[in-house]
């Protein structure tokens, strides 16, 4: 039996999540990827059972890659400004150096895929959100409030600007670029609206 080469193994990730954005599930083949990574494609059943198990797989990892960025360095029991500045800064970063992974997450929003790689994830991450926000409430930092309408004024601006500096334009195609400063004022003003 042939054993698992690292770089190759690597190489066949990188140009997976590279195919699947541009092209979609759809376009996708265990083919062209191999053909892109140089490699049989043989070679690629070493890795993954079948096209199925390889982007599975690999969006799994890809997704607690970014759980795990996003909670580094965080603790539910933080006050909630501190706590929630670390969760921006977590997010920012790991959306400014991995976009097309980010692509990648958006299309699995919408695919076959999207509970088993999704799932994969949320026990942990939920776990650790919900006690952050429990101890906010209890602290009396923020109202209690649905789980979605939390994350909407949270978390939305911020995607929404890193969405807008990705395609390099804003509402009405306005040229547009992030910078610090604007990532943080729009931070003071999504705590101002959590606050009670």
């Amino acid at each position: 039996m042939r054993t698992r080469d690292v770089g190759k193994e690597q190489l066949v990730k990188e140009q997976a999540v590279k195919m699947l954005v541009a092209e979609g599930f759809e376009g996708f083949s265990v083919n062209k990827l191999a053909k892109a990574c140089g490699i049989s494609v043989a070679t690629l059943y070493i890795y993954y059972k079948d096209k199925d198990d390889l982007i599975s797989s690999i969006a799994i990892e890809y997704a607690k890659k970014m759980s795990n960025t996003i909670l580094k360095g965080f603790d539910p029991e933080l006050p909630f400004e501190e706590g929630l500045r670390v969760q921006w800064r977590n997010r920012y970063k790991y959306m400014m150096d991995n976009p097309t992974e980010m692509l990648l997450f958006e299309q699995l929003r919408s695919s076959p895929f999207h509970e088993k790689v999704f799932t994969s994830i949320t026990d942990d991450f939920k776990d650790v959100m919900e006690k952050f926000m429990k101890n906010a409430v209890a602290k009396g930092e923020v109202n209690k409030m649905p789980l979605e309408a939390y994350w909407s004024v949270a978390y939305a601006p911020l995607y929404s600007l890193v969405r807008f500096h990705n395609e390099g334009r804003s509402i009405g195609g306005k040229p547009f670029v992030i910078s610090d400063k604007l990532i943080w004022q729009t931070f003071d003003l999504v705590v101002k609206a959590l606050k009670p």
